[in-house]
């Protein structure tokens, strides 16, 4: 498309697409597990500060900020990318693929990272925008227990980088690759992840009676679990609740003193959020109680819904229909996946965008994932041009 009022367009990237793409590659052949990404974060830190950005290192973690102030408006914009790997094996023959064995960037998170990089170089060196930039690499959004947000949030982001509105992005597969998808209001799903210790009496396995079983009681608490979603739920509201893991004993002829469920429960209303993890405890306790035995339930942690402000979905709609055109722009579905980023729109408005990487894509989370490098000028470009349009001169 042509330059709109000389802000960034695809074309400025032209020249730059070779330097994303070995960048991406680069973080691709070397992928980090969550609160391991040492490596990452240096490298990171190192093209800011030789750029001209101040830099902060090892917030909550390994996370980065980089921030750029120019000129004297008091308007300030956050832009998130997220930096860690998967534990899982790739699959791909790609020349670059993971040379960490068992670690994998199956979620497009070296993507993510040589987007924002390439938008940090452009608005370093045009410096058409004015106001304050903070760039943020994340570390941790896989993580099983407190993410990265939560750290860098505990770890004083808002206070020491304040900003008045907050975007992020990921990769999209099964959308033409480039393509921008944007949704207002909640869009990914709240995930809590609950333990229940399913507390009984050990024994022999030909003497039953003697003893109080909970691996009969948890396989009842499954089931009775399941009811909520159909008998406590309006059916128009998505919810879901996963037992991923059940842990209970080690031989056939023991009946053992304590059997674990671990599950996660995905919602896209808080209303409804909060009524599953009472229910929660309520069925548990209901059932077990029947069998003779007790639960402890312990939540062990917690994403809120992805609830993209209007305002600030709107605006980014608008610029990326300047940027690649209204037919290239469209709604992405509500997910009951979850993302991490849900905790930065608890404190400040924003928006979660997708990008294309292709129809024909692999799965994200799957070992023959990739994120497609001509996505790479797109995604740097929206970023560019949302931050100069967002502290217009």
């Amino acid at each position: 498309m042509s330059r709109n009022n000389d802000f960034a367009c695809l074309s400025d990237f032209d020249e730059q697409k070779q330097a994303m793409t070995d960048t991406r590659r680069y973080l691709h052949a070397h992928p980090e597990l969550s609160h391991q990404e040492a490596g990452t974060a240096a490298l990171v830190a190192e093209k800011l500060k030789g750029w001209g950005y101040e830099v902060v290192e090892n917030i909550g973690g390994y996370g980065v900020v980089g921030r750029l102030k120019v000129g004297d408006s008091p308007r300030s914009i956050a832009v998130r990318a997220d930096m860690d790997a998967l534990p899982i094996f790739e699959e791909t023959e790609l020349d670059y693929k993971s040379l960490n064995n068992g670690v994998m960037h199956a979620c497009g998170h070296d993507g993510h990272t040589a987007v924002l990089l390439g938008a940090a170089e452009y608005l370093a060196r045009t410096r058409h925008f004015n106001g304050t930039l903070n760039l943020i690499f994340q570390p941790a959004e896989e993580a099983s227990g407190k993410s990265g947000a939560q750290r860098m949030i505990e770890d004083g982001l808002l206070e020491r980088f304040p900003f008045d509105a907050i975007y992020g992005l990921h990769t999209h597969p099964g959308a033409p690759v480039g393509q921008i998808l944007l949704r207002e209001g909640p869009s990914l799903a709240a995930a809590d992840m609950i333990d229940i210790t399913v507390r009984g009496k050990g024994g022999h396995a030909a003497r039953p009676h003697q003893a109080i079983d909970p691996v009969a009681a948890a396989c009842h608490i499954v089931i009775g679990l399941q009811m909520i979603i159909s008998r406590n739920v309006d059916p128009f509201d998505a919810a879901v609740i996963t037992v991923g893991s059940i842990q209970a004993g080690d031989a056939p002829n023991v009946i053992p003193e304590d059997a674990i469920l671990r599950m996660t429960v995905r919602t896209l209303d808080k209303t409804v959020r909060e009524l599953i993890k009472t229910r929660i405890t309520e069925v548990a306790r209901a059932i077990a109680l029947a069998h003779g035995a007790s639960v402890v339930i312990t939540p062990t942690s917690g994403v809120p819904v992805v609830d993209n402000s209007v305002k600030e979905t709107a605006f980014a709609r608008e610029i990326a229909t300047e940027l690649v055109g209204e037919d290239n722009v469209g709604i992405f579905p509500v997910s009951s996946g979850s993302e991490d980023f849900a905790h930065y729109l608890e404190h400040r408005p924003g928006s979660f965008l997708r990008l294309g990487n292709g129809e024909e894509s692999a799965l994200l989370h799957n070992p023959n994932f990739n994120f497609e490098d001509e996505a790479l000028p797109v995604g740097a470009a929206l970023w560019a041009r949302l931050v100069e349009r967002y502290l217009q001169v």
